[in-house]
């Protein structure tokens, strides 16, 4: 932290400037104290003797007559900075940061410059709060894009869902893309997080994106993000899409049926070339991500009717999982309605020896459509409660 003047062949032109460089020192929020090369005392400012207990009666006077264990001379001496000295005077505790002042390569005095430790401790806090508060942030932004279900958590992968299931686990080593179909309330989300939490990637992203849920024009700047520019009267916002943030995890596309056809093109040469770019940018960055599609409809028949990307729907099908409707597999309805039973009293502040379900309901609610599947079960035994 050496302090280099340049040689001029006048420093201060008038009493004026003198005036104005000593306001400027005695306006520092720290304290300074500057000596000679003969080890003279030549400046104090008020922050120093507030700091120190050291007044101005030592200007003129050397250092070491009044602090003879001061290190400020020997910083004229080694020409070495001196960072974080500890320093105790009575009751007094401050922090000392020592350089030299050099004119053409020649030390001609020495600075110091300390802090309160009282202050020091002070920020000392506040940056550990300061830390602590971004540590909660990150868990929080990591929480969000993080994939909560497992297999172990699948009710029916003994018996309505074994296929499936058997299915899944076999394809979660691979970073081939995955369609997952099926009606709505099925639990394709809960499959692709399986999937995703079984994989290599566990421990990356996982983000869900629905399709239905973000406006058409919007849908390509939230997946792919955008540069300065790409909007009118937005010059300096930039933003990274979910590709972007989900890098080296899982994406997983809901409903991307409902993705406009023009995206649906720019979705396949992403899958193709693993590269994205931000709409208003031209250049191209590297991703890794594993993409799971989902979808409600005949994917095949919207290819038909021009209204899905074949391209994409050829390059999206080459691992598949139907997820069966409720009402094909009812075998499972009594576990699933002991799972969300056992669900809704972990969150009841009532006694739990009180809730039962009789055999008689179990058989109603196996012979029931359940057009809305595991969804609308789930809202029928809250409903209850």
């Amino acid at each position: 932290m050496g302090v280099l003047f340049k040689n001029h062949s006048k420093v201060f032109s008038s009493e004026k400037e003198v005036e104005w460089w000593n306001a400027v020192i005695n306006s520092i929020n720290d304290g300074i104290l500057v000596i000679d090369r003969q080890g003279l005392v030549k400046l104090i400012n008020p922050e120093y003797t507030r700091i120190t207990g050291v007044s101005s009666e030592i200007l003129g006077k050397p250092l070491r007559e009044y602090h003879p264990s001061a290190q400020l001379p020997d910083t004229l001496e080694d020409k070495k900075c001196r960072i974080g000295v500890y320093r105790k005077t009575e009751n007094r505790e401050y922090m000392v940061d020592m350089a030299p002042i050099i004119v053409n390569d020649e030390v001609i005095g020495a600075v110091s410059v300390c802090k309160s430790l009282t202050e020091v401790h002070r920020f000392s806090q506040e940056l550990k709060k300061q830390s602590e508060k971004l540590k909660q942030l990150e868990r929080q932004m990591g929480s969000l894009y993080e994939a909560k279900y497992t297999f172990e958590q699948i009710i029916g992968k003994h018996t309505g869902l074994k296929g499936v299931f058997y299915a899944a686990e076999n394809v979660t080593e691979s970073d081939l893309p995955i369609l997952i179909t099926g009606e709505s309330g099925t639990g394709k989300e809960l499959f692709s997080q399986a999937i995703h939490n079984k994989s290599d990637r566990k421990d990356q992203p996982f983000i869900s994106v629905n399709c239905t849920a973000i406006h058409s024009t919007l849908l390509e700047s939230e997946l792919f993000g955008y540069g300065e520019g790409a909007f009118t009267n937005v010059k300096k916002c930039v933003k990274a899409g979910l590709f972007e943030i989900a890098n080296h995890g899982t994406i997983f596309l809901d409903e991307i049926c409902n993705m406009s056809y023009d995206l649906q093109a720019k979705l396949l040469k992403v899958l193709q070339e693993r590269k994205i770019r931000r709409v208003g940018e031209m250049i191209e960055r590297d991703i890794d991500v594993r993409v799971i599609a989902a979808t409600h409809r005949d994917l095949h028949h919207l290819v038909n009717k021009n209204q899905f990307f074949r391209p994409l729907f050829d390059r999206l099908n080459v691992i598949r999982l139907q997820i069966p409707p409720l009402r094909e597999r009812t075998e499972d309805i009594p576990d699933l309605v002991y799972s969300l039973i056992q669900s809704a009293i972990t969150h009841s502040p009532t006694d739990s020896s009180m809730y039962t379900i009789d055999e008689q309901t179990l058989r109603f609610l196996q012979s029931y459509e359940w057009s809305g599947n595991v969804r609308e079960l789930k809202n029928v035994i809250n409903y209850a409660f």
